[in-house]
């Protein structure tokens, strides 16, 4: 039920409307909110203001938390921050907003992220997809193990390797590219007769030995 403003009530706020032409129409004036004559106005204060009942306000110190002026005082509540999709890979915190925000949803696998529902390959032996939860669910199939020490592996290619062992007892491990001395009389290289950083095929590395050379061990090699 609305409430009647009678003489010498004070209104707050106030729009005046016209009715008919501007010259020959009346005009009217909407009041929202007044004080009523003879009786103390209720008001609250917050934020270095002042509101009169039936408004509304966020507090300065926490701009989540939202108060409306009452005849008993301001009745507060702090903002209810809806759950992020379970897909949400990438979440911000704005200093002006109350809760975070999903800023790209999707599957992150060995750091390479992915679309929702997309299907990928990581490597020659896995199949995966990224579900709608934001998990990237993979079949592995019955593949020969890599023909390298420590495979690098590329989306649908065959996997790089960047060491190689000096021998078959494979009790040491140097980096493919170029030549290691791996003793003082012993000299090898992983490559596959290209003269690049990483090389496919044999685990094996090619090696030369010094005649009639006596061998001491060298530091700095991974066993």
């Amino acid at each position: 039920m609305a409430a009647v403003r009678n003489e010498g009530d004070t209104c707050r706020s106030a729009i005046t409307f016209h009715s008919g032409s501007l010259r020959n129409g009346r005009h009217y004036v909407a009041c929202f909110g007044f004080s009523v004559a003879g009786q103390q106005e209720s008001t609250c204060e917050a934020n270095g203001s002042i509101y009169y009942v039936g408004e509304w306000y966020f507090l300065d110190s926490d701009h989540c938390t939202q108060c409306e002026c009452t005849a008993e005082g301001s009745l507060c509540a702090r903002t209810e921050c809806t759950s992020l999709p379970a897909a949400c890979i990438h979440v911000s915190h704005y200093p002006t907003d109350c809760c975070p925000r999903c800023e790209k949803i999707g599957c992150e696998y060995r750091g390479v992220v992915y679309e929702l529902g997309q299907n990928f390959q990581p490597s020659e032996c896995e199949q995966c997809t990224c579900d709608s939860d934001g998990i990237a669910r993979c079949l592995v199939a019955d593949c020969a193990p890599p023909p390298c020490v420590n495979p690098v592996y590329q989306p649908g290619k065959i996997p790089f390797c960047p060491n190689c062992y000096v021998d078959a007892s494979r009790t040491q491990v140097i980096p493919a590219g170029d030549p290691i001395w791996v003793d003082s009389c012993t000299k090898c290289r992983c490559h596959d007769g290209q003269d690049a950083g990483y090389w496919e095929g044999n685990r094996l590395a090619t090696c030369s030995r010094l005649r009639n050379c006596k061998p001491e061990h060298v530091k700095g090699l991974n066993k």
